[in-house]
Parts: C-alpha cells; sequence; structure tokens
C-alpha cells in the first residue's frame, strides 16, 4: 500500500469471486419493467414494446408494462402524484428494465424522458435503478438511426443501470407492424428476440450480485466519513 498514499487502506477490497457466486440464488422470475415514449392512439414504440414484453414472458419473466398517460411533467406535480407513485413502485419493483423510445428531431421523446426523469437516484436510502439491467430500444419514421439508443445508454449510465451489448432500432416503422400492431417476421424482428434473450440471461446472472457489483470504494469511504462525523459530533 506505500505505493497508493492517497488511498485509504481500510475501505479498499480485492475482488472477491466467492461474493459473485450466490449461495442461495433467486428462484423467482427475473421482474422487468417495459417503458415506452409515446401517447399516440396507434405508438409504434409501444407496439414494439409490447412485442417486447410477450417475448421477455416467452422467456421465463414477469414482464409489466407502464402506461405514461396522465404522468405529469416532471417537477409539475408533487411525488405523491398517483402516476409519479406507480412509476415509482413498478421501478423499486423491477430487477430490469427496457427503455423504447421513438426518435424525434434526433433524440429520444420528452415522454421517454419525462418517465426517466422521474425516478430519482435515490429514494431515501435506495436507489431505484442501481445496479438493474437495461435494454435499450427505439423506432424511427425514417432510415436507421441510433441516435435516440446512444442517448438513453447516456442514461442508464447515469443512473447507474447495467446496460446489456444488444439494443433495437427500427426504421420506417410503419412497414414493420400490421394493423393489429404486431411486429412483422424480419430481421428487425429477431434482432428484438436476441435483446430479449440477452436482457433475461444478464438479469439472471447480476440480480443476486448487484449490490456487490455496484459497491464501490468511493462510497464506501464517504459513508465512513459521514459515519465518523455523525457519533463524534458534539451534543446539540
Amino acid at each position: 500500500m506505500s505505493d497508493l498514499p492517497n488511498v485509504v487502506p481500510a475501505h479498499l477490497q480485492r475482488p472477491d469471486p466467492q461474493r459473485l457466486r450466490p449461495l442461495e440464488p433467486a428462484t423467482h422470475p427475473p421482474r422487468l419493467l417495459l417503458l415506452y415514449g409515446s401517447l399516440r392512439d396507434r405508438s409504434y414504440s409501444r407496439f414494439l414494446a409490447l412485442e417486447a414484453q410477450r417475448l421477455l414472458e416467452a422467456f421465463g419473466a414477469e414482464a409489466r408494462l407502464y402506461h405514461a398517460d396522465g404522468l405529469p411533467l416532471p417537477d409539475g406535480a408533487p411525488s405523491d402524484h398517483p402516476k409519479v407513485a406507480e412509476l415509482r413502485e413498478r421501478a423499486a419493483w423491477a430487477e430490469g428494465m427496457v427503455w423504447c423510445s421513438p426518435e424525434r428531431h434526433g433524440a429520444m421523446s420528452a415522454v421517454m424522458k419525462a418517465q426517466i426523469d422521474w425516478i430519482p437516484l435515490a429514494l431515501g436510502g435506495v436507489r431505484p435503478t442501481q445496479g438493474k439491467t437495461l435494454a435499450v430500444m427505439q423506432v424511427s419514421g425514417g432510415s436507421q438511426s441510433f441516435n435516440a439508443v446512444n442517448q438513453l445508454r447516456v442514461l442508464g449510465r447515469w443512473m447507474r443501470m447495467l446496460t446489456i451489448p444488444n439494443q433495437s432500432s427500427v426504421p420506417k416503422a410503419f412497414r414493420e407492424f400490421d394493423e393489429a400492431g404486431r411486429m412483422k417476421a424480419s430481421p428487425l424482428y429477431d434482432r428484438v428476440v436476441d435483446v430479449t434473450e440477452e436482457l433475461v440471461k444478464f438479469t439472471l446472472l447480476t440480480r443476486d450480485v448487484a449490490p456487490y457489483l455496484v459497491d464501490r470504494y468511493s462510497e464506501r469511504k464517504e459513508s465512513a466519513e459521514k459515519l465518523s462525523r455523525r457519533v463524534n459530533q458534539g451534543a446539540l
């Protein structure tokens, strides 16, 4: 440790392979929450999220779709607003998520961003998204683009989520869904199958050890310093 003078030895922990092997793995189905970014009656992002939900359930997951109808703008209502409370409850319940947005003006939709903004980084002593898995998808009206999924990846990292490598981008979405809103057979559909399969696998792989995976030196050090100040403070 003499070569690391800026490190507090008590909080520097060598990664332990045994802690990455849970003694009692969870046996319940993976719990996955799907968010989509449009309120239109014929919403292709909702259609794509519904296809993902069906596939996730086929892969053995419990998948719930959140509908943002009635969700107020961030900071436009108290946090106990029913739609906000529902979103936060489902985010806390989930072990992983799917974020599916239309691309508008080269970016994710406002509806999509509003949902993410209502999920706080911390809620009391709980971080609703930290260490949970994430898959990102988008639909667009024109040629294939990856602007929205790239932005969603940035947000996933900011929310401290484990974003899987695969993703789905569906160009000219109006051609890819039938009148009933079901996605047609194509290589684009096959990619959605790939994404959902991968999400379930990564969720099963990480959910039992997620707290250890995201346990950080800087936060252990900070927590110890806060505890020391609290314990050693004078009478108020």
